[in-house]
């Protein structure tokens, strides 16, 4: 009897462990992590090699010292954010043309040889940079205004540009850049990442959201989007904004453009990988 028992026990187990080892495998859960997807959002982080060219490269272009050269650059970026008010050597336009004031297209053929003199404090190549926009001001002076199209969504925030302003003789008064340097790399990493949320998807997340927001006079505000709202996602774009965690980076966003009516604010940026609202 003791023998039979033993044995009813022991057929069981088996059985037990033949059926568990049978059974289908449970698929992992699609709002679980993907621990075999490149990290999002893409950093750009600070690089003192990239630092160290920059610096030399100012202080080549300006003649002036180290020291007052690295007050004169973007942080992260080390990009150009200012021209000394007085350089020892005023810096001046490359001259196109027989005229002694160049005609607007001698100009921008001069701005196009500068900015390719210039590329690296600039941080961006000549043929990702586009002229948007050619202003003469009331002083006199004419600025040119340029955009960095080097991903396969346009950029959004405050990086990407350059602004340069002179003067009618070709003098250089003052230029500013926010381009992206080893843009090629952050694109590549940016091809790696899934997009998540189509347009409709955003739509339904965004009026589920709560959007926060700051006013003209610094309070922090919240409100829904109107359910009359006109909900229509413009188009993917890259949003840039500085890293929440590290001082020393940037963050790399895929997110909607959404515009909105009847509301506190004009647009509502959604990235398209989590869902989560990153700026109005």
């Amino acid at each position: 009897m003791r023998k039979q028992t033993a044995g009813s026990v022991i057929l069981l187990l088996a059985c037990a462990l033949f059926t568990g080892s049978c059974a289908p495998l449970q698929p992992p859960s699609a709002t679980g992590p993907h621990g075999n997807e490149p990290p999002y959002p893409v950093l750009f982080t600070d690089d003192s090699h990239r630092t160290e060219a920059a610096l030399a490269a100012v202080t080549r272009l300006t003649q002036a010292t180290t020291s007052q050269t690295i007050e004169r650059l973007q942080p992260i970026t080390a990009t150009i954010e200012s021209l000394p008010p007085n350089p020892a050597t005023p810096l001046y336009l490359p001259k196109v043309g027989a005229a002694a004031v160049m005609n607007e297209e001698e100009t921008r053929e001069s701005l196009r040889r500068f900015i390719r003199d210039w590329r690296d404090v600039i941080g961006s190549e000549p043929a990702k940079l586009s002229l948007v926009e050619r202003l003469d001001q009331p002083d006199g002076s004419k600025v040119a205004n340029y955009e960095q199209r080097p991903f396969r969504y346009p950029i959004r925030g405050n990086y990407g540009k350059f602004q340069i302003r002179f003067a009618t003789d070709r003098h250089v008064l003052n230029m500013i850049s926010t381009c992206i340097p080893d843009a090629d790399r952050i694109q590549t990493a940016l091809a790696a990442i899934t997009v998540r949320l189509k347009a409709e998807d955003a739509i339904k997340q965004l009026k589920e959201s709560e959007i926060k927001y700051t006013d003209p006079q610094g309070n922090k505000l919240s409100f829904r989007a109107p359910a009359a709202s006109d909900i229509n996602p413009r188009e993917l774009v890259v949003y840039i904004l500085p890293s929440k965690d590290r001082p020393d980076a940037l963050e790399f966003h895929l997110a909607w453009e959404i515009p909105l009516t009847n509301a506190p604010v004009k647009t509502v940026y959604l990235d398209a990988v989590n869902g989560e609202i990153i700026a109005t």
